[in-house]
């Protein structure tokens, strides 16, 4: 049979294909990011079988009533911030997809899984694009990661990986990463749009079909979203991101997508010279070197998945030096930081149009709940005013264009995690009294204003 071969052009950020060059993608905007590629199309066979018949069964469409739900098994880790963000341990046959900037620890924690799950009697099969096999020997020296169990193998040919998999039959395969890997009947170079979707459609199947659970690792543009077509985070089952500054010790795994549990759940480790260790208690560590009668300093009770976690946000207001004052946030959303300078500009009277703001959560956390409103406007108001808050205060609520102030979802777990840290008062919505016990030793105060919530905090 004849094969043909077919050129377009691909966008390499959303995967727009179009049979001509185009300097600006028509799907995502983009300039200048349009690739040719050369696909080979196969004429399909005849009497080829579809995947479920190679399987040997046929499945036909049933009601879904009559469908038995199973509780997935899943493969528990010794990390418990690691199986807390994938939803209670890694499931078999699921593919996770983890990103992360270049040397936050990746590759670390993987190995680190990998050896922890080979003294279980599993098997594992680390696959390292990036570096020789010795390398990764080097790493895991460092980290103290051996085990019989434990299979490394340095290749970047799909063809070769997928025999590879047969051969060792692993329970967890970790590919690092799938920019590296190509597939041979792809004419594209790796890290394209086509090699990692095929690549990535492949290492489905295996997943799949055998049940076996596969990690890839992607790269991050400068943005911080994960290299490649968004398809890459359609197919998978799990999305994780490590985050954290390189400069800084500790690193924040995150949840944006889980098929298998909730999302936006978050994991808290410390890197140290053996490797990652967990954080137990999160709160303590953002709180512990808050400065005591600083102004534009306030706590915040913020849910992260099922967690609450208590973290400080800081506030400086000071007056511009330019035409047009500056906003700059570290850890919230600067469009939500403006609302609420104009917010507290209009309905409290705060003059804040000649004010330079900068704004940041402590810790290297970002923040994107509407229930840390409140405690964002009080740090503005704090540092604008030069008061001091009480560092037993902890402020929780949302605020809204007329200065209202709503209710927040789960409010009973932020004050009880307020309660375990030792704060004496809690600052919430008027509307989130009543319907629970308040724990003892600690004081409830509701407000249904921004107004009333400055004049508890700040006297006026």
């Amino acid at each position: 049979m004849a094969v043909k071969k077919k050129t377009k052009f691909m966008c390499q950020s959303c995967g727009y294909e179009s049979a001509k060059w185009m300097g600006k993608c028509p799907g995502c905007g983009e300039w200048n990011k349009m690739v040719e590629e050369t696909e080979i199309v196969k004429p399909a066979r005849k009497g080829a079988f579809t995947h479920s018949e190679v399987r040997g069964e046929r499945e036909k469409a049933a009601p879904i009533t009559t469908i038995q739900s199973e509780k997935e098994p899943r493969i528990k880790t010794d990390l418990m911030e690691l199986n807390r963000a994938l939803g209670g341990g890694i499931v078999q046959g699921s593919l996770v997809l983890i990103g992360g900037d270049p040397g936050i620890g990746k590759s670390t924690l993987l190995l680190q899984v990998s050896s922890q799950l080979a003294h279980k009697q599993k098997k594992v099969l680390y696959i390292s694009g990036e570096e020789s096999v010795k390398q990764t020997k080097l790493r895991a020296d460092r980290l103290g990661t051996m085990s019989e169990n434990l299979f490394v193998y340095s290749e970047t040919d799909m063809d070769y990986i997928q025999q590879a998999i047969t051969e060792v039959k692993p329970d967890l395969v970790i590919i690092d990463s799938i920019q590296t890997v190509y597939h041979s009947e792809v004419t594209s170079a790796p890290g394209s749009v086509s090699q990692v979707r095929e690549c990535t459609a492949s290492l489905m199947r295996i997943a799949k079909t055998n049940g076996i659970a596969i990690f890839i690792v992607g790269h991050v543009t400068k943005e911080g979203a994960i290299a490649g077509p968004r398809l890459l985070e359609h197919m998978v089952d799990t999305v994780l991101y490590f985050e954290g500054e390189r400069h800084h010790t500790y690193r924040i795994i995150r949840a944006v997508k889980n098929r298998f549990g909730s999302t936006n759940e978050m994991g808290i480790f410390e890197m140290k010279e053996h490797g990652l260790e967990e954080v137990a208690n999160p709160s303590e560590i953002f709180l512990e070197e808050r400065s005591q009668g600083a102004s534009g300093s306030t706590v915040v009770a913020s849910m992260e998945g099922t967690r609450p976690v208590l973290v400080e946000i800081q506030a400086l207001i000071s007056p511009t030096s330019f035409g047009n004052p500056r906003r700059m946030a570290t850890g919230l959303d600067h469009n939500r930081v403006s609302l609420l300078m104009a917010v507290l500009e209009k309905r409290v009277g705060l003059l804040l149009q000649n004010q330079d703001a900068y704004l940041k959560v402590a810790g290297g956390v970002k923040l994107d709940e509407p229930a840390i409103d409140l405690a964002v406007a009080i740090s503005i108001a704090s540092s604008f005013r030069d008061k001091p808050t009480n560092p037993a205060d902890c402020i929780i609520g949302e605020v809204g264009l007329t200065g209202e102030v709503r209710r927040v979802s789960r409010i009973e777990q932020r004050v009880q995690e307020a309660a375990k840290l030792g704060f004496k008062r809690v600052i919430i919505p008027a509307n989130n009294i009543g319907g629970w016990t308040a724990p003892k030793g600690i004081k409830i105060v509701g407000v249904s204003s921004v107004s009333e919530a400055l004049q508890q905090v700040l006297g006026g």
